[in-house]
């Protein structure tokens, strides 16, 4: 059985949306290396539908090494109930949670996912989050989609946490028992 392991840049104030417009400051050798062994770790990727059509515009085009390799040759699924002929290539479409129980069943292996906030929400209410990886940026940003909106409480344990050196902190939850 696979593990679903989340990623995201976030601020102090929760906020997650559009991290290319405060988080490329903090990016530092130490960070490229928790974002590398993190996707060296990844048998496939999951995500929703908004980051697919972010990503899928971006990537197959994008000469960012070895960046654009890993996310166009990776196994990719995207949660949408409204997405029927996914156009980037080795893309599966899963329909419901369900159909995300069946993938992570069938998998050996980490399904890493980075960004999409709702489906992470879903996957924590169903059961399905093993890890949430956060990479905590020393900024508050005031506005944006937050992690967690409108959303029960869940205990999380933390697992691991270390302070890079742009004062980031890099941190990892389970869901507690």
């Amino acid at each position: 059985m696979g593990r679903i392991i989340s990623n995201f840049f976030i601020s102090l104030d929760g906020v997650v949306e559009a991290p290319d417009k405060w988080h490329f400051p903090y990016f530092d050798d130490d960070m490229g290396a928790v974002v590398s062994d993190g996707m060296a770790a990844n048998t496939a990727f999951l995500m929703g539908r908004t980051l697919y059509d972010e990503w899928a515009a971006y990537w197959p085009e994008s000469t960012d090494e070895p960046f654009a390799s890993h996310f166009n040759e990776a196994t990719k699924y995207v949660v949408s109930s409204s997405l029927t002929d996914p156009a980037w290539q080795n893309t599966t479409v899963l329909r419901d949670v369900e159909a995300v129980r069946r993938v992570k069943d069938a998998t050996d292996g980490d399904i890493g996912m980075s960004g999409s906030a709702t489906t992470v929400r879903r996957l924590l209410a169903g059961g399905l989050l093993d890890e949430l990886r956060l990479l905590v940026h020393p900024i508050v940003v005031g506005r944006g989609q937050r992690l967690f909106e409108d959303t029960a409480t869940h205990k999380l344990a933390l697992t691991r946490s270390r302070t890079l050196s742009s004062g980031v902190l890099d941190l990892a939850y389970t869901p507690a028992s």
